[in-house]
């Protein structure tokens, strides 16, 4: 696919179930990984969000327009710092116990925005996407819905110590895929975005309230632990 992503909620989406917690401790941020006006992964973003508010979290979304940064340059870097837009994006990162990334797929990969806004946070000490509970979403018009570019994305985010969730969700289809509310007009797709996202944020909450059952893993080779930095190492 060349480089564009031409990117029905359920009647009642994800909800807590009668007695359970609210998850309003929870703050995720959803981010689109394309500038495009018109992305179809803006408006995936932007129903993910709306899904995550009404599984009763809290949802904040943006775009990478909202960050503008230059193409990373190690001699800009040791000249000037981070850029604004770099460090502004850091500072959503750490203040989000979790993240969601809906990405377009260039030519089977990342698109070169996302991966030069990694580039550049992964300068950022303590790194963000370390420990970061993270669920990667797409959508394209291809048939396969930029699920390709999920798993090159992977690769990155696992070694900057991000815990990506197994899961994934491409939508095919997608300049097609939306009613005009910015719901998904296939019910069954929608059902399974939604369920995707509860499940995503329970382990979300259990990561986050039950210290007993945190389990890191490392492998960002700029980290410092009592393990060696070339070793993937548990506790």
């Amino acid at each position: 696919m060349n480089p564009t992503d031409s990117d029905h909620f359920p009647a009642d989406p994800a909800r807590p179930h009668d007695g359970e917690p609210a998850r309003t401790s929870l703050h995720v941020l959803v981010l689109s990984g394309s500038s495009r006006t018109g992305s179809v992964n803006a408006r995936l973003g932007s129903l993910v969000a709306a899904l995550v508010s009404r599984a009763g979290a809290t949802a904040r979304a943006a775009t990478l327009g909202d960050f503008p940064m230059p193409p990373y340059d190690g001699d800009v870097e040791a000249d000037e710092g981070l850029p604004e837009g770099a460090l502004a994006l850091c500072a959503r990162i750490e203040a989000a116990q979790a993240l969601i990334i809906a990405s377009p797929e260039y030519n089977a990969s990342v698109p070169g925005v996302l991966k030069n806004a990694i580039d550049w946070v992964s300068r950022y000490r303590p790194q963000p996407f370390k420990d970061k509970q993270t669920l990667l979403v797409s959508a394209s018009p291809s048939m396969v819905g930029g699920n390709r570019g999920l798993w090159a994305l992977r690769v990155p985010l696992e070694h900057l110590g991000a815990r990506v969730y197994p899961d994934m969700f491409s939508l095919a289809g997608a300049h097609q895929a939306f009613t005009e509310d910015g719901a998904l007009a296939d019910p069954g797709l929608g059902e399974r975005l939604t369920s995707t996202i509860g499940s995503f944020l329970d382990l979300v909450e259990a990561d986050t309230r039950y210290l007993c059952l945190q389990r890191r893993w490392y492998e960002f080779l700029g980290d410092r632990t009592d393990a060696p930095v070339t070793s993937r190492a548990q506790d």
